[in-house]
């Protein structure tokens, strides 16, 4: 493979593992921390915060297409980093150090994305469910 091609998939796998962190991290801002105060009887610091932020309704209220983008950016990085991880780095010694921290960078990024998403999902969609029954 080229190295030129290799650097340009190093950088748009970059960019996907930010979208996805930033859409995972809306998952958490839209669902989960309301969920999370109102369950640790901070439903006062919720209303505080809605009065701050009075958008956060908003986001509430489409959180199954938040969900369902921040589940597509984490296949999409996921399939990217699976693609990546047996690409060579190249053959100088620094690039190959840079190369193998942004591999290791990046695969953190999308654990604590995927990590953020369930935490979400499991504040909107299960625990809500689960009291439910």
């Amino acid at each position: 493979m080229n190295p030129n091609n290799e650097l340009h998939v190093i950088k748009s796998n970059k960019i996907v593992n930010y979208l996805t962190l930033f859409t995972s991290s809306g998952t958490i801002i839209c669902c989960a921390l309301p969920a999370l105060l109102v369950s640790i009887g901070a439903g006062a610091a919720l209303s505080s915060l809605i009065s701050i932020f009075p958008k956060l309704i908003i986001l509430s209220t489409y959180k199954i297409p938040i969900f369902i983008g921040a589940f597509i950016m984490l296949i999409i990085s996921g399939i990217i980093q699976y693609l990546v991880k047996n690409l060579p780095c190249p053959a100088d010694k620094k690039l190959a150090n840079e190369c193998k921290k942004t591999r290791r960078v990046s695969l953190i990024m999308y654990f604590l994305s995927l990590g953020i998403f369930t935490i979400g999902f499991l504040f909107a969609f299960i625990l809500p469910f689960l009291l439910s029954v």
